[in-house]
């Protein structure tokens, strides 16, 4: 499933050795991460992975 991907992705980049010194901070984090990264993902492929 493609958002499994993106959150595997996702979790290496947010949560490996990271600290956040407050909730708010992690929150912040991760809307920044998920409004600016690009993904690479190709949707074409996923879509007709069973064509």
């Amino acid at each position: 499933m493609m958002l499994e991907e993106v959150w595997n992705i996702a979790k290496q980049d947010l949560l490996v050795l990271k600290h956040y010194s407050s909730f708010k901070d992690f929150k912040e984090k991760v809307s920044l991460y998920f409004r600016t990264k690009r993904f690479g993902l190709n949707m074409r492929n996923y879509l007709l992975r069973d064509v």
